[in-house]
């Protein structure tokens, strides 16, 4: 805190002030001070001659202006000193020095500033800046802007999949339901939300199971590789996109922030392109992912994140602890839960 001094500080910092200027030069200041001081001269109407006994008003009041043109003076004259020898009032810098703790900001439950931070997501790409598709050429008998169609379309699948809002939030996955091709639209809408020993669609989607987590941030990080190259799909010419990402979400507790947690889905896929009746057609195939930290006790196609405060998992994981932000270990598909390091 910085603090002003009080008035006598005042009083004896301007006396030093002027006592080090000469008295030729204090004479000169109170001339100009009291010439550039005066008020000006009021206007006067005629009045009639005081009467014997009557009050001086006129009198009072030329002294009330005398006095205010010395205090005006004085304050004038401070005024040129300062004009004139500035370096007078010149004040020390203040020191530097470390900023004091408790001006510091703190974050809620000590976590650091962003919920990526300190983890291999920290430097992945936001959003679907992170699905990047190799270039397009002319491949497996199909021309290069086919190819760069079958590119584009598979970037707008994975999108749909684990970028849609409503999806992630377990809404209807009506987006990849757009993006996918039209003969495919009716067999994921059969099967999407179906319970028991049939496949459910859902599971070819990200999405939180209802109720169990918000995003913390509206950020969500990608990583990974896509490859093509030539395949013939039934006999005709056409090209294969391989698939392997890893996605990032910072969720919590509905209500909850100080619960965040990462969630970490590698998701993994293959989509033929070629052409059906002349038509280019885009067909999904061996598409999944897995998840960490989830529920392995929850029977159904949603993600259950697992919560650092969380009840202990019925089921469980086997094996040794592997890398959720490993690439090259790729999903199976023998279902079941593994054990894995932290996220």
């Amino acid at each position: 805190m910085v603090r002003m001094p009080d008035g006598d500080d005042l009083d004896a910092r301007f006396n030093e002030l002027v006592s080090q200027i000469g008295a030729g030069e204090r004479r000169r200041m109170r001339t100009a001070a009291g010439k550039g001081a005066r008020p000006p001269r009021p206007s006067r109407s005629p009045r009639p001659p005081r009467q014997p006994g009557q009050p001086g008003q006129p009198r009072r009041l030329g002294r009330g202006l005398r006095s205010a043109a010395v205090v005006i003076a004085v304050v004038c004259a401070g005024l040129l000193v300062v004009a004139l020898r500035p370096d007078l009032l010149s004040m020390p810098a203040p020191q530097a020095g470390p900023v004091p703790e408790e001006t510091l900001p703190v974050t809620a439950g000590g976590r650091p500033a962003g919920p990526f931070v300190g983890s291999p997501a920290e430097r992945y790409a936001d959003g679907a800046a992170g699905f990047v598709m190799p270039r397009a050429r002319a491949l497996g008998g199909l021309p290069e802007k086919d190819v760069a169609r079958a590119l584009d379309r598979t970037r707008e699948l994975l999108a749909a999949a684990h970028l849609d809002r409503r999806t992630l939030m377990g809404g209807r996955p009506d987006a990849f339901v757009r993006a996918l091709d039209r003969s495919q639209r009716p067999w994921f809408r059969e099967h999407l939300d179906t319970r028991g020993d049939g496949f459910d669609t859902r599971r070819w989607v990200a999405s939180f199971a209802p109720r169990t987590a918000e995003l913390s941030t509206p950020v969500i990080k990608v990583d990974g590789t896509a490859t093509v190259a030539a395949a013939r799909q039934d006999g005709a010419p056409g090209v294969k996109i391989r698939l392997n990402h890893l996605i990032v979400y910072a969720v919590h507790r509905p209500g909850q922030p100080g619960t965040t947690i990462r969630v970490v889905l590698h998701a993994t896929g293959t989509v033929l392109a070629h052409r059906v009746n002349g038509r280019p057609a885009l067909w999904v195939k061996d598409w999944g992912y897995t998840s960490t930290p989830v529920r392995c006790d929850v029977e159904d196609a949603f993600v259950h994140p697992l919560y650092d405060d969380s009840p202990p998992d019925k089921v469980g994981g086997t094996g040794a602890p592997s890398d959720p932000y490993d690439l090259d270990d790729e999903p199976d598909d023998e279902g079941g839960c593994s054990r894995s390091e932290g996220t």
